[in-house]
């Protein structure tokens, strides 16, 4: 059966940002991503993939030394700035969360990004975070408010258009976020009940395409999701796996069920008007793929070894 809880609806969004941020020594092994196996993906959930979203610019040449940056290119240009504007979030859990005994923005995205800032200045320290509203990833990134987004975002093609992307650095997948007890076991159960995901998600086109037609609810991010979940305001969340299993590590009366709905591919956006700064960012990730940097940083937040996406190029 079903209960309000309301001492953890006024907390969701409070215990979101204080569970991500505890690091190892100050809190247990966060509970990585639940694992899925690979399934055919529904017809209505098939996307545009003619530009061929998860390849990005190959990089050329090796990587010059921090601080020391070919002259005139936007790699420069940040080293001249002090420090490497990064946009994410700081309410998903895991990816990217702020720690309330330090007050700064921590995860597994947000590790990547101080990769980048070691390759530029030599100091992984040199990144400043700004917490950028999930509707507006790609217009940030255009309109030069931060210089790269790293933010669990899916590289796909209506995004292409606005945007560069890396290479892929993690594959997640769509599914279901439900109340222990509500007998529900996939999205297609939910029809004519509220479904909540962000605005500006590919996760709220995906709802609306559910042929038992669930009703789609947009919330400004996932903690208020979360919120609205536990207020019986939603009957459900969905989201990448990635995503709901934060939401879930707040809520012992919810569970994720469902076999994966989708592909999603997680890249970096990057601007179109610097193509070399592409480049060098897979540069960054190809030598963390080959070091193992990228294989720790995946045991240090999801507590599980795996092996890195391979990259595709261009």
């Amino acid at each position: 059966m079903r209960r309000t809880r309301p001492v953890l609806a006024l907390l969701a969004v409070a215990g979101l940002l204080a569970a991500a941020g505890c690091t190892a020594s100050d809190s247990p092994r966060p509970v990585p991503p639940p694992e899925s196996a690979p399934v055919s993906l529904a017809p209505e959930f098939a996307r545009d993939t003619t530009c061929e979203p998860e390849r990005s610019l190959r990089p050329s040449g090796a990587l010059p030394a921090p601080g020391r940056m070919p002259a005139d290119s936007r790699m420069a240009e940040i080293v001249r700035n002090g420090r490497l504007v990064l946009g994410t979030s700081q309410d998903t859990l895991l990816f990217s969360s702020r720690n309330p005994r330090t007050g700064q923005v921590e995860g597994f995205d947000v590790d990547m990004g101080r990769q980048i800032a070691a390759a530029l200045f030599g100091d992984p320290k040199k990144l400043q975070i700004k917490v950028v509203p999930h509707a507006e990833r790609t217009a940030w990134v255009r309109n030069g408010k931060v210089d790269l987004v790293i933010n669990t975002m899916t590289a796909n093609c209506e995004r292409w258009q606005e945007v560069d992307f890396s290479t892929v650095y993690y594959v997640a997948g769509q599914r279901v976020l439900v109340a222990e007890g509500s007998g529900i076991d996939s999205l297609d159960e939910l029809g004519g009940q509220k479904v909540c995901a962000a605005v500006g998600s590919t996760s709220l086109e995906n709802i609306a395409k559910v042929p038992s037609k669930p009703i789609p609810v947009s919330k400004p991010g996932f903690g208020e999701c979360l919120v609205a979940f536990q207020q019986n305001e939603v009957a459900a969340i969905s989201t990448d796996d990635t995503i709901l299993a934060g939401l879930k590590a707040q809520d012992p009366f919810a569970k994720i069920v469902g076999a994966r709905l989708t592909k999603e591919p997680y890249a970096i956006a990057i601007s179109k008007e610097h193509p070399e700064f592409t480049r060098f960012v897979n540069q960054v990730l190809e030598r963390m793929r080959q070091d193992g940097t990228w294989a720790r940083i995946h045991q240090k937040w999801l507590g599980t070894t795996t092996q890195p996406p391979a990259a595709e190029y261009r």
